[in-house]
């Protein structure tokens, strides 16, 4: 029998969703696995072999939670535990429960530092997901120290500088994990269907689905610093009542799919989640990378290495003026490198990635070669 594999998803983004699907298709056909998710409804296909255990949400109230627990603190080792939160005993004890019942091979961690603890609590090896930002603290640093391997969907030359030799030892860069590059989209033809003027710039104002939106006001400054250009939003914008906007300035809110705006665009100024990274990397347009607010600096931590490594151009915000527009534009336009873009968004990662979690296997259990004998079964 071929030992099972765990697979924890945090279900807000479907970055997460898209990303684990890739690596567990990946695997070869006779591995199960099972997800543990609050949604089953934000994968794509999933092959034969694999299933997903719905779990009440770690992170959601109910409204059955009682809030007279608030005055005992939380450790430092944990990040989110609030203390009588009936969904969480059952998440956990379903975790947990998997664990006794199936003796697994591995368990796949992506977002939460306590499932991760409670893997190696309960005697059985993980993964963890690294995600950038401030995750020096004694709850990540727990999850990754007890960690048989460290998986991060990106390119090393992303890596934080923070990030010191031995932590790079056990990591895996699966750049494109999740996004897959698929075929480029002709510029003309995106133009074309988007009923854009061909030969007119175009500036992609980029927003994800994790946070509130760009605010308006600055959008607006900036399609007034450049009338010759035509300016487009996509995602959610913040609206602000002092805001004036120019006739060259259009919302179009969300969209089914961004492909086509990426490739019509000129410039993008846009958000650094994993997704838009990937589509932007593989695109190769100038970038000017503005993170959005998250747990840990995740986003501030990734626009800096992005910047770093010269595909793309960090403000900490959106320009406040005129002049600080025209600065941006003409900096990122100086430093735009596609080829090094290119470089770094990699392609599908997910055959490399499924044998590195298969060499961890053999590695982990040498004598049975990721077949494990279930307990039911053992003497």
């Amino acid at each position: 029998m071929t030992a099972p594999i765990g697979y924890f998803v945090h279900h807000q983004g479907r970055g997460h969703a898209e990303r684990c699907a890739a690596l567990v298709n990946a695997l070869p056909a006779d591995r199960p696995v099972t997800i543990f998710c609050a949604r089953d409804d934000i994968f794509p296909p999933l092959r034969d072999g694999v299933t997903v255990m719905r779990i009440p949400s770690l992170f959601e109230a109910t409204g059955a939670e009682p809030a007279t627990m608030d005055w005992v603190s939380t450790p430092a080792t944990l990040h989110c535990a609030p203390l009588g939160w009936p969904g969480i005993r059952v998440a956990m004890a379903r975790i947990a429960g998997w664990f006794a019942e199936v003796n697994p091979a591995l368990m796949i961690c992506d977002v939460s530092a306590e499932v991760a603890q409670l893997a190696r609590i309960c005697s059985v090896p993980h993964v963890k997901v690294v995600q950038h930002g401030d995750r020096g603290d004694p709850g990540h640093r727990a999850a990754y120290d007890g960690a048989a391997g460290l998986l991060a969907p990106f390119h090393e030359a992303l890596a934080q500088p923070d990030w010191d030799d031995t932590m790079r030892a056990r990591m895996m860069f699966a750049p494109g994990l999740g996004c897959p590059a698929g075929p480029r989209v002709d510029r003309a033809a995106a133009r074309a269907r988007l009923s854009l003027d061909p030969d007119r710039r175009v500036v992609l104002v980029l927003w994800g689905k994790g946070g509130n939106g760009f605010a308006q006001a600055p959008i607006g400054v900036g399609a007034r610093t450049m009338p010759d250009a035509q300016w487009i939003t996509v995602g959610h914008v913040e609206r602000d009542w002092h805001a004036t906007e120019p006739s060259n300035l259009r919302h179009e809110g969300w969209v089914d799919g961004v492909a086509d705006h990426v490739a019509a665009a000129d410039v993008i100024v846009a958000s650094t989640g994993n997704t838009t990274c990937q589509q932007i990397l593989a695109a190769g347009k100038p970038w000017i990378a503005v993170p959005e607010w998250r747990y840990f600096d995740e986003q501030v931590m990734k626009a800096r290495a992005l910047d770093a490594a010269g595909v793309a151009l960090h403000l900490p915000h959106l320009p406040s003026s005129a002049h600080a527009w025209g600065r941006a534009m003409a900096g990122v336009l100086d430093r735009h490198d596609p080829a090094r873009q290119a470089a770094l968004a990699g392609t599908d990662a997910a055959p490399l990635a499924a044998a590195w979690v298969e060499g961890l296997i053999d590695r982990l259990w040498p004598a049975r070669t990721g077949n494990i004998i279930p307990l039911s079964s053992a003497s």
